[in-house]
């Protein structure tokens, strides 16, 4: 198999499709950085495409649209919201679409290269951040994808241990101001915590970690996608050193990554890769053992792709 790019329309805008005879991308031309399909051929999207929204273009106001996104963090109402609804540049090179956002108003240029396999259900997405101001930036480059509603999303916990060996910490959660433990949707076991959407719970969830294992994973309508983005252990990330994040409320689910924090001076860039896979068949996992069951071999089993990146 090899890598097909080809011009087509999906939902009203102007996108270029990717596939390899297995799975297929869509990205927009004329609204971005999305992906916004991401699946196999003929099966449902594993993101999320928010109706009301496509094919929408244009106009001052901020649009989730659904799919995968590139921000910037550390959160802020002035900077992390900047309007992306205008076209964007996509230049093909080999197996790759590099996808290109003009400068936003904080000065930060958005680039992405997404990267097909030709014989594999695997994507690898370089995200890349250019400082274009006129002073330093102290950024994290954070990867954002909006999973199709209704699934469940596998987090591990870093390696348990004993309280006769092991005296120190080694895990660090952070929790949000509105984040509710008690909430059904969680499952906290000891090995991996599970969230759950669910469109009629009204209040959000949010929660992060320092994910030693580099992957998470989320399961909808019988496949899972999990992405892999390398931990740096000894890196300073936001959010009291989060570099994966994950966010539900009623409307969407979404599996983030970021970068360690780094300062860029004038024309330097920061970059961040995240690896994703998709495999078809899996059971739902409805329980920690389930997860350990079905969802931790399939990643023992891809170790190394996007590892170390």
């Amino acid at each position: 198999m090899s890598v097909v790019f080809e011009t087509v329309e999906y939902h009203g805008w102007r996108s270029t499709r990717l596939h390899n005879g297995l799975i297929e991308l869509i990205v927009p031309q004329e609204i971005g950085i999305r992906v916004m399909r991401l699946g196999f051929i003929g099966q449902p999207n594993q993101f999320l495409e928010v109706p009301e929204q496509l094919g929408a273009r244009g106009g001052d106001a901020w649009r989730i649209y659904g799919g995968h996104r590139l921000w910037h963090a550390p959160e802020t109402f002035e900077r992390t919201y900047s309007r992306d609804n205008f076209p964007v540049a996509h230049a093909q090179h080999g197996s790759t679409l590099v996808v290109t956002q003009a400068v936003d108003h904080a000065g930060i240029e958005k680039q992405v290269e997404i990267t097909l396999d030709a014989a594999a259900a695997r994507v690898t997405v370089l995200h890349r951040l250019t400082n274009k101001g006129l002073w330093p930036v102290t950024l994290a480059v954070w990867a954002l994808s909006v999973m199709a509603n209704g699934g469940v999303t596998i987090v591990p916990l870093p390696p348990r241990g004993s309280h006769e060996t092991d005296l120190l910490p080694n895990t660090r959660l952070t929790l949000w101001p509105y984040t509710d433990m008690s909430d059904p949707r969680w499952t906290w076991g000891r090995e991996y915590v599970l969230l759950r959407h669910d469109a009629q719970a009204a209040a959000p969830q949010k929660f992060g970690l320092a994910n030693v294992h580099g992957w998470a994973a989320h399961w909808h309508a019988g496949t899972l996608f999990a992405c892999r983005a390398a931990h740096q252990p000894h890196a300073e990330y936001p959010d009291y050193g989060c570099s994966y994040e994950f966010f539900t409320n009623y409307q969407i689910m979404e599996v983030e990554t970021l970068s360690p924090l780094t300062t860029l001076a004038p024309n330097e860039s920061a970059e961040h890769a995240e690896t994703w896979h998709l495999w078809a068949d899996v059971p739902e996992p409805r329980t920690e053992a389930a997860a350990a069951a079905h969802i931790a071999p399939l990643l023992a089993a891809s170790r190394g792709w996007g590892e170390g990146r």
